[in-house]
C-alpha cells in the first residue's frame, strides 16, 4: 500500500495570515516541495503575485498564525470597522 501523502490538497488552497506578512494577509499556495519528512508550500499574495515565499506547511495548521480560506478582518475577530484589504 502506498504511503499517505501529507497535505494532499495543498496546491491551490487559500489562506489568511493572522498578521500582515510581507504587507499582505491573503495568500494562495502556488507550489509544494517535499524535503525529506518536511513539506513546504510556496505562498503567493493574492493582490501582488510578485510577493512569494516558502513556508513549512506544518505552520498552516497553527490557527494563531493562519486561517484556511480568505477571511475578512471581522471574520478574524479583529472587530475593526476600517477598510479591508480584500
Amino acid at each position: 500500500m502506498p504511503k499517505k501523502q501529507k497535505f494532499p490538497y495543498l496546491v491551490g488552497s487559500k489562506w489568511t495570515a493572522q498578521q500582515k506578512t510581507w504587507g499582505w494577509r491573503h495568500f494562495q499556495v502556488l507550489n509544494r516541495k517535499n524535503e525529506g519528512r518536511w513539506v513546504f508550500a510556496e505562498m503567493v499574495a493574492a493582490c501582488d503575485p510578485a510577493v512569494r515565499f516558502w513556508l513549512n506547511a506544518q505552520q498552516l495548521k497553527d490557527r494563531s498564525l493562519w486561517q484556511a480560506g480568505w477571511q475578512s478582518l471581522q471574520e478574524q475577530g479583529d472587530g475593526s470597522s476600517s477598510l479591508q484589504e480584500f
